[in-house]
């Protein structure tokens, strides 16, 4: 018994016909009786029935293509993971930062899509680092502040990630334009308790130093957490949510309808530095791609600065 003549006998199977598949196979239809005849004298059972309308499947034709099916599906996956020509994945997995989407869409554009498959996951804290660690992406983006840069310093060392800084800032505040406080110059902590808070969910890891967002530690009197950007930005315009941020917003992929405005800190609500950066595995270096990809960010950050 040959995988070739497994494949002729799912072939006929799915044609119903020795003539269509002798066609589909590219071989005669004379080659291809003699290999069924072949293999049923092997196996001591007859798998097909021939009449003038065609060919069916015996009861035992029926057994046997059970078992003959799940054998060549095997023998594809091993030739799709080991023959065939293995196209190159680059993933990056980020905090919910909308340049990071802009840098990945640009990066994309530039490469032949036949030969790369891509990933981008905005996903939890953790995760990211967890990505990157099991080589799951080949590059994480994150902040680190005051607040958590010693846990996820611990992290990145137990990991053996290294991280690279991109770009700081302080915080911002991001609503809607709608919002009642959309039009001041600055806006503070005590005019924020009016309003609810809106933070991205983080999971069992809701610790304030795996948050996403700046100023995590403080207390809010309103607090909802969301999973996703999209429902983040309904929120914001549904309840007159804010979020605190980088203030570093792509508008292209956003839309206009948002807006970041200064933070203004007081004695006992100071500001606070992000330093977003992007992590990747020590004593590596990025390939053709990634490197485009950090230049693309680079390059976004320099011009939004």
């Amino acid at each position: 018994m040959t995988l070739q003549q497994i494949r002729y006998c799912l072939t006929i199977a799915q044609t119903g016909s020795m003539n269509r598949a002798a066609e589909q196979l590219y071989v005669t239809q004379p080659a291809l009786t003699g290999a069924i005849q072949e293999l049923e004298q092997e196996v001591g059972v007859t798998i097909f029935n021939r009449t003038n309308r065609g060919v069916t499947l015996t009861n035992d034709g029926r057994r046997f293509l059970h078992y003959a099916r799940q054998i060549y599906q095997q023998y594809e996956l091993m030739e799709q993971e080991y023959l065939k020509p293995k196209k190159r994945i680059f993933g990056v997995s980020t905090q919910h930062y909308s340049f990071v989407t802009k840098a990945f869409v640009d990066t994309v554009r530039q490469f032949d899509a036949s030969r790369f498959e891509y990933a981008i996951r905005e996903t939890r804290t953790i995760d990211v680092i967890h990505d990157v660690a099991q080589r799951r992406s080949d590059i994480g983006i994150l902040f680190r502040s005051r607040h958590n840069r010693t846990v996820l310093n611990k992290l990145f060392a137990e990991n053996r990630l290294e991280f690279h800084p991109l770009v700081e800032c302080s915080a911002y505040v991001y609503l809607w334009k709608g919002h009642p406080l959309a039009k001041n110059a600055s806006i503070s902590m005590e005019e924020l308790c009016a309003y609810p808070c809106l933070c991205f969910e983080q999971g069992d890891q809701s610790s304030s130093y795996f948050a996403e967002e700046i100023l995590s530690e403080r207390e809010y009197p309103q607090m909802i957490r969301a999973t996703d950007r999209a429902t983040m930005l309904n929120l914001m315009i549904g309840l007159n949510g804010f979020t605190l941020c980088s203030g570093i917003i792509c508008e292209e992929l956003n839309g206009t309808d948002y807006l970041a405005v200064p933070y203004r800190e007081d004695k006992d609500n100071q500001n606070a530095r992000m330093e977003i950066g992007y992590i990747q595995p020590k004593n590596t270096e990025l390939d053709e791609i990634g490197q485009t990809f950090l230049r693309e960010m680079e390059r976004y950050l320099a011009a939004r600065k």
